[in-house]
């Protein structure tokens, strides 16, 4: 009888290293959505609890801490738009788009653009997520729920916007656990009010000349 080989198990330090790295992710994401472009190397690592040589043995730089925290952001939104479009329905797609890319903080990377080296992963993650995404306003345009003048950059800008809002890491940050149940319903409703403007046939017509990609992207070249 064959005796199954169970998987090799990862060297105590390398499942260190990786818990450090997901925490100074994390850490860095949270003090961007309150600090800006100001963040510090000291305030990332103190966030995630580990030592600033803990943080530059992984990333020699913070514009490299950066570049891999957009990477990762431009990946998720990807994803995030492959999955709306599997949704069957157009309007169900679009709208589990917007709440996950802003639950998931898309807009905190905003003050780094123009700060950093655009890499070559983020420039083609980027297409895949614009493409994507055009997918799934077409998609919506074309079965009637969306309101025709909404661009693919409408809804970027909109989840930009909503994903800065600061509440929950705030209270995250000062240790108020207690109140992030209700931020985080809080969040939820603001998303909806969003969604809803949204919908076709809803509201006045919305005011100037549609933003063009360039608005949107040049910032970051």
């Amino acid at each position: 009888m064959a005796v199954s080989t169970p998987p090799p198990r990862r060297a105590p330090r390398q499942a260190e290293a990786e818990r450090n790295d997901r925490a100074l992710l994390q850490a860095a994401r949270e003090v961007l959505a309150i600090d800006g472009a100001h963040a510090t190397v000291a305030a990332i690592a103190a966030r995630a609890g580990v030592g600033i040589g803990s943080l530059y043995r992984r990333y020699r730089t913070k514009e490299e801490l950066f570049q891999q925290l957009s990477t990762l952001s431009l990946r998720h939104s990807a994803e995030a738009a492959e999955r709306g479009l599997a949704a069957e329905d157009p309007w169900e797609g679009l709208s589990r788009y917007v709440t996950a890319c802003i639950e998931f903080g898309q807009g905190s990377l905003a003050p780094v653009a123009g700060t950093i080296e655009v890499t070559d992963d983020m420039r083609a993650l980027a297409r895949t997520a614009d493409k994507r995404l055009g997918a799934l306003v077409a998609r919506a345009h074309q079965a009637g729920v969306l309101r025709p003048e909404v661009t693919p950059v409408d809804i970027s800008l909109l989840i930009e916007q909503l994903a800065r809002s600061p509440v929950v890491d705030q209270l995250r940050q000062q240790g108020r656990e207690g109140l992030l149940p209700a931020a985080t319903e809080a969040r939820k409703r603001i998303i909806t009010i969003a969604l809803n403007g949204l919908r076709a046939g809803n509201g006045d017509p919305l005011p100037g000349e549609p933003p063009t990609d360039q608005l949107f992207t040049e910032r970051w070249r």
